[in-house]
């Protein structure tokens, strides 16, 4: 099982764009249509189930919204941190 971070390890590790909301990390993607948000969050997928961590998204016409959290371990860890980098990664 992966460790917790601390409260100043998830300030100093949290990526750009993400906030924090009690134990989970969250991010709004933008874009112009439904179908970019649609081929954006099935990439996401793709690199979640590679990376074995699966976050909650929620797709809304021209919004993704992602949420990072470590179930197993009750709260955030370095998973979470790589992910929502890697979720940056492929928006831009």
């Amino acid at each position: 099982m992966s460790e917790l971070l601390s409260d100043d390890e998830i300030d100093e590790q949290l990526p750009d764009g993400w906030d924090r909301d009690g134990d989970e990390i969250v991010r709004t993607y933008d874009f112009d249509s439904y179908l970019d948000g649609i081929g954006f969050a099935s990439g996401a997928g793709g690199v979640a189930e590679e990376a074995w961590h699966h976050p909650e998204m929620t797709i809304t016409w021209g919004e993704v919204e992602i949420r990072l959290t470590t179930h197993d371990a009750g709260g955030l860890t370095e998973k979470d941190m790589d992910l929502a980098e890697r979720f940056n990664e492929i928006y831009e």
